[in-house]
Protein backbone atom coordinates (compact mmCIF):
# COMPACT_ATOMS: atom_id res chain seq x y z
CA UNK A 1 0.00 0.00 0.00
CA UNK A 2 1.44 3.37 -0.97
CA UNK A 3 2.42 5.71 1.86
CA UNK A 4 0.56 9.02 2.18
CA UNK A 5 2.80 12.00 1.74
CA UNK A 6 2.60 15.44 3.32
CA UNK A 7 1.30 16.69 -0.01
CA UNK A 8 -1.57 14.17 0.14
CA UNK A 9 -2.44 15.25 3.68
CA UNK A 10 -2.39 18.91 2.70
CA UNK A 11 -4.63 18.16 -0.28
CA UNK A 12 -7.16 16.49 2.04
CA UNK A 13 -7.03 19.48 4.36
CA UNK A 14 -7.58 21.88 1.47
CA UNK A 15 -10.52 19.76 0.27
CA UNK A 16 -12.13 19.78 3.72
CA UNK A 17 -11.54 23.52 4.03
CA UNK A 18 -13.04 24.11 0.60
CA UNK A 19 -16.12 22.08 1.53
CA UNK A 20 -16.48 24.14 4.70
CA UNK A 21 -16.23 27.39 2.77
CA UNK A 22 -18.86 26.18 0.31
CA UNK A 23 -21.16 25.17 3.17
CA UNK A 24 -20.71 28.56 4.84
CA UNK A 25 -21.36 30.33 1.54
CA UNK A 26 -24.50 28.27 1.01
CA UNK A 27 -25.71 29.14 4.51
CA UNK A 28 -25.31 32.85 3.74
CA UNK A 29 -27.22 32.74 0.43
CA UNK A 30 -30.00 35.34 0.57
CA UNK A 31 -33.50 34.54 -0.66
CA UNK A 32 -36.53 36.79 -1.06
CA UNK A 33 -39.57 36.81 1.16
CA UNK A 34 -41.80 34.91 -1.26
CA UNK A 35 -39.33 32.04 -1.57
CA UNK A 36 -38.65 32.05 2.18
CA UNK A 37 -42.36 31.89 2.96
CA UNK A 38 -42.83 28.99 0.55
CA UNK A 39 -39.96 27.03 2.05
CA UNK A 40 -41.44 27.45 5.52
CA UNK A 41 -44.93 26.50 4.35
CA UNK A 42 -46.42 29.93 5.15
CA UNK A 43 -48.63 32.35 3.28
CA UNK A 44 -47.34 35.85 2.63
CA UNK A 45 -49.33 37.24 5.55
CA UNK A 46 -48.23 34.48 7.93
CA UNK A 47 -44.61 35.00 6.94
CA UNK A 48 -44.88 38.76 7.47
CA UNK A 49 -46.26 38.14 10.95
CA UNK A 50 -43.44 35.69 11.71
CA UNK A 51 -40.91 38.35 10.71
CA UNK A 52 -42.71 41.00 12.73
CA UNK A 53 -42.65 38.80 15.84
CA UNK A 54 -38.97 37.98 15.42
CA UNK A 55 -39.61 34.30 14.74
CA UNK A 56 -37.85 34.73 11.36
CA UNK A 57 -34.96 37.20 11.28
CA UNK A 58 -34.13 39.14 8.15
CA UNK A 59 -30.59 39.17 6.83
CA UNK A 60 -28.63 42.26 5.87
CA UNK A 61 -29.76 44.03 2.72
CA UNK A 62 -28.95 47.22 0.86
CA UNK A 63 -30.79 50.39 1.84
CA UNK A 64 -34.15 50.66 0.12
CA UNK A 65 -34.13 46.99 -0.88
CA UNK A 66 -36.72 44.48 0.26
CA UNK A 67 -35.64 42.32 3.18
CA UNK A 68 -33.94 39.03 2.34
CA UNK A 69 -33.29 35.93 4.41
CA UNK A 70 -30.27 33.67 4.75
CA UNK A 71 -30.36 29.96 4.16
CA UNK A 72 -28.95 29.52 7.66
CA UNK A 73 -31.89 31.43 9.15
CA UNK A 74 -34.45 29.33 7.28
CA UNK A 75 -32.65 26.18 8.41
CA UNK A 76 -32.76 27.44 12.00
CA UNK A 77 -36.52 28.04 11.83
CA UNK A 78 -37.08 24.63 10.26
CA UNK A 79 -34.99 22.95 12.97
CA UNK A 80 -37.13 24.69 15.58
CA UNK A 81 -40.25 23.08 14.12
CA UNK A 82 -41.16 25.45 11.34
CA UNK A 83 -40.15 23.48 8.27
CA UNK A 84 -42.20 21.56 5.70
CA UNK A 85 -43.21 18.03 6.58
CA UNK A 86 -44.89 16.68 9.69
CA UNK A 87 -46.26 19.24 12.14
CA UNK A 88 -43.60 21.87 11.39
CA UNK A 89 -45.58 24.31 9.22
CA UNK A 90 -48.73 23.78 11.27
CA UNK A 91 -46.94 24.58 14.53
CA UNK A 92 -45.47 27.73 13.00
CA UNK A 93 -48.83 28.79 11.56
CA UNK A 94 -50.41 28.39 14.99
CA UNK A 95 -47.82 30.73 16.49
CA UNK A 96 -48.67 33.49 14.00
CA UNK A 97 -52.42 32.89 13.58
CA UNK A 98 -54.59 35.93 14.29
CA UNK A 99 -58.27 36.74 14.66
CA UNK A 100 -59.79 40.10 13.69
CA UNK A 101 -62.32 42.01 15.72
CA UNK A 102 -64.07 41.57 19.06
CA UNK A 103 -66.54 38.90 17.98
CA UNK A 104 -63.91 36.50 16.63
CA UNK A 105 -61.54 37.14 19.54
CA UNK A 106 -64.33 36.69 22.06
CA UNK A 107 -65.09 33.32 20.50
CA UNK A 108 -61.54 32.17 21.20
CA UNK A 109 -61.87 33.23 24.85
CA UNK A 110 -65.37 31.80 25.19
CA UNK A 111 -66.89 35.12 26.30
CA UNK A 112 -69.24 37.66 24.80
CA UNK A 113 -67.97 40.47 22.54
CA UNK A 114 -68.79 43.16 25.09
CA UNK A 115 -66.69 41.49 27.78
CA UNK A 116 -63.84 41.01 25.35
CA UNK A 117 -63.99 44.67 24.33
CA UNK A 118 -63.83 45.69 27.98
CA UNK A 119 -60.79 43.50 28.60
CA UNK A 120 -59.05 44.88 25.52
CA UNK A 121 -59.90 48.53 26.19
CA UNK A 122 -58.60 48.20 29.74
CA UNK A 123 -55.26 46.87 28.51
CA UNK A 124 -55.47 43.22 29.50
CA UNK A 125 -55.01 42.07 25.91
CA UNK A 126 -52.54 43.58 23.44
CA UNK A 127 -53.30 43.74 19.71
CA UNK A 128 -50.64 42.51 17.30
CA UNK A 129 -51.89 44.45 14.30
CA UNK A 130 -54.81 46.32 12.77
CA UNK A 131 -56.95 46.71 9.71
CA UNK A 132 -59.08 49.63 8.58
CA UNK A 133 -62.45 48.45 7.32
CA UNK A 134 -64.57 50.03 4.62
CA UNK A 135 -66.25 52.24 7.23
CA UNK A 136 -62.80 53.60 8.20
CA UNK A 137 -63.03 51.94 11.59
CA UNK A 138 -60.04 50.24 13.22
CA UNK A 139 -60.31 46.46 13.46
CA UNK A 140 -57.73 45.11 15.88
CA UNK A 141 -55.94 41.81 15.32
CA UNK A 142 -54.98 39.46 18.14
CA UNK A 143 -52.74 36.41 18.23
CA UNK A 144 -54.91 33.36 18.75
CA UNK A 145 -52.22 31.66 20.83
CA UNK A 146 -52.04 34.64 23.20
CA UNK A 147 -55.80 34.68 23.65
CA UNK A 148 -55.77 31.01 24.62
CA UNK A 149 -52.88 31.60 27.01
CA UNK A 150 -54.78 34.50 28.61
CA UNK A 151 -57.90 32.35 29.06
CA UNK A 152 -55.84 29.66 30.78
CA UNK A 153 -53.89 32.15 32.92
CA UNK A 154 -56.71 34.55 33.89
CA UNK A 155 -59.96 32.54 34.10
CA UNK A 156 -61.36 34.86 36.78
CA UNK A 157 -61.33 37.78 34.34
CA UNK A 158 -63.61 35.87 31.98
CA UNK A 159 -66.53 35.92 34.43
CA UNK A 160 -67.99 38.12 37.14
CA UNK A 161 -68.09 41.89 37.37
CA UNK A 162 -65.35 44.23 36.28
CA UNK A 163 -62.81 45.10 39.00
CA UNK A 164 -62.70 48.71 40.30
CA UNK A 165 -59.66 49.65 38.20
CA UNK A 166 -61.41 48.56 35.02
CA UNK A 167 -64.59 50.39 35.98
CA UNK A 168 -62.65 53.61 36.49
CA UNK A 169 -61.06 53.26 33.06
CA UNK A 170 -64.43 52.60 31.44
CA UNK A 171 -66.00 55.59 33.20
CA UNK A 172 -63.17 57.73 31.81
CA UNK A 173 -63.89 56.28 28.33
CA UNK A 174 -60.29 55.07 28.18
CA UNK A 175 -59.10 52.84 25.36
CA UNK A 176 -55.61 51.45 25.88
CA UNK A 177 -55.55 49.37 22.69
CA UNK A 178 -53.67 51.90 20.51
CA UNK A 179 -51.08 52.58 23.22
CA UNK A 180 -50.60 48.88 23.99
CA UNK A 181 -50.18 48.11 20.30
CA UNK A 182 -47.64 50.93 19.83
CA UNK A 183 -45.63 49.65 22.77
CA UNK A 184 -45.54 46.19 21.30
CA UNK A 185 -44.72 47.42 17.82
CA UNK A 186 -41.86 49.64 19.00
CA UNK A 187 -40.48 46.86 21.19
CA UNK A 188 -40.39 44.43 18.28
CA UNK A 189 -38.66 46.99 16.06
CA UNK A 190 -36.04 47.78 18.69
CA UNK A 191 -35.19 44.12 19.10
CA UNK A 192 -34.26 43.92 15.41
CA UNK A 193 -31.29 46.29 15.61
CA UNK A 194 -28.45 47.25 17.90
CA UNK A 195 -27.42 50.31 15.88
CA UNK A 196 -27.97 53.42 18.06
CA UNK A 197 -29.13 55.64 15.18
CA UNK A 198 -31.61 53.04 13.93
CA UNK A 199 -32.95 52.60 17.47
CA UNK A 200 -33.31 56.36 17.82
CA UNK A 201 -35.19 56.44 14.50
CA UNK A 202 -37.69 53.86 15.77
CA UNK A 203 -38.43 55.98 18.85
CA UNK A 204 -38.56 59.20 16.83
CA UNK A 205 -41.10 57.68 14.43
CA UNK A 206 -43.68 57.43 17.23
CA UNK A 207 -43.51 61.07 18.32
CA UNK A 208 -45.88 63.66 16.86
CA UNK A 209 -44.08 66.10 14.57
CA UNK A 210 -44.10 69.05 16.96
CA UNK A 211 -42.69 66.89 19.76
CA UNK A 212 -39.99 65.53 17.46
CA UNK A 213 -38.90 69.04 16.50
CA UNK A 214 -38.56 69.93 20.18
CA UNK A 215 -36.69 66.70 20.94
CA UNK A 216 -34.36 67.00 17.91
CA UNK A 217 -33.76 70.67 17.06
CA UNK A 218 -30.87 69.83 14.68
CA UNK A 219 -32.36 69.58 11.13
CA UNK A 220 -29.48 67.36 9.97
CA UNK A 221 -30.23 64.85 12.70
CA UNK A 222 -33.91 64.87 11.82
CA UNK A 223 -32.99 64.05 8.22
CA UNK A 224 -30.95 61.06 9.42
CA UNK A 225 -33.79 59.84 11.64
CA UNK A 226 -36.34 60.24 8.84
CA UNK A 227 -34.12 58.27 6.44
CA UNK A 228 -33.84 55.43 8.96
CA UNK A 229 -37.51 55.47 10.03
CA UNK A 230 -39.16 52.03 9.89
CA UNK A 231 -41.79 51.46 7.19
CA UNK A 232 -45.44 51.14 8.20
CA UNK A 233 -46.31 47.70 9.53
CA UNK A 234 -47.59 44.93 7.27
CA UNK A 235 -51.25 45.48 6.46
CA UNK A 236 -51.06 49.28 6.67
CA UNK A 237 -53.64 50.50 4.12
CA UNK A 238 -52.67 52.17 0.87
CA UNK A 239 -55.93 54.02 0.20
CA UNK A 240 -55.49 57.64 1.37
CA UNK A 241 -58.63 57.81 3.52
CA UNK A 242 -57.88 54.56 5.33
CA UNK A 243 -54.17 55.39 5.58
CA UNK A 244 -55.05 58.68 7.31
CA UNK A 245 -56.95 56.73 9.97
CA UNK A 246 -54.14 54.22 10.40
CA UNK A 247 -51.48 56.93 10.57
CA UNK A 248 -52.97 58.17 13.83
CA UNK A 249 -52.29 54.76 15.36
CA UNK A 250 -48.56 55.14 14.68
CA UNK A 251 -48.16 58.26 16.82
CA UNK A 252 -48.11 58.50 20.61
CA UNK A 253 -51.05 60.46 21.95
CA UNK A 254 -51.52 60.58 25.76
CA UNK A 255 -49.10 63.06 27.39
CA UNK A 256 -47.52 60.40 29.61
CA UNK A 257 -46.92 58.15 26.61
CA UNK A 258 -45.35 61.02 24.65
CA UNK A 259 -43.14 61.81 27.64
CA UNK A 260 -41.97 58.18 27.83
CA UNK A 261 -40.96 58.07 24.16
CA UNK A 262 -39.40 61.55 24.37
CA UNK A 263 -37.26 60.43 27.32
CA UNK A 264 -36.31 57.20 25.56
CA UNK A 265 -35.36 59.13 22.42
CA UNK A 266 -33.16 61.53 24.42
CA UNK A 267 -31.31 58.54 25.87
CA UNK A 268 -30.96 56.84 22.47
CA UNK A 269 -29.66 60.03 20.84
CA UNK A 270 -27.00 60.40 23.53
CA UNK A 271 -25.61 57.01 22.50
CA UNK A 272 -25.99 57.75 18.79
CA UNK A 273 -24.19 61.07 19.07
CA UNK A 274 -21.44 59.41 21.05
CA UNK A 275 -20.98 56.95 18.20
CA UNK A 276 -20.79 59.81 15.69
CA UNK A 277 -18.20 61.61 17.80
CA UNK A 278 -16.05 58.48 17.88
CA UNK A 279 -16.31 57.79 14.13
CA UNK A 280 -16.51 61.33 12.81
CA UNK A 281 -19.74 60.51 10.95
CA UNK A 282 -23.38 61.29 11.63
CA UNK A 283 -25.64 58.31 11.28
CA UNK A 284 -25.19 54.52 11.51
CA UNK A 285 -21.78 53.01 10.83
Amino acid sequence: MARRTDVDAQADTDTDAGAGVRADAQAEVLVGGVQAAGELGLTRGEFARAVQLGIVRAGSSAAGRAARYTRAELDRVKAAGGGPGGDGPQALRERVATVAGAEAAAGVLGVGPSRFTRLARCGHLTPVGYRINRYRAVVWLYLTAELREFAAREPARLRGVAPPADRRLLEARADLRPRKWRGRHVGLLLRRTADPWERAAVLASVLPEEELWRAVPDPAERIVLAALAPPPPYGHPQAPAAAAVALRLLKAEPPEEIHWYRTSLDFALTGARGQSNSTGERGPT
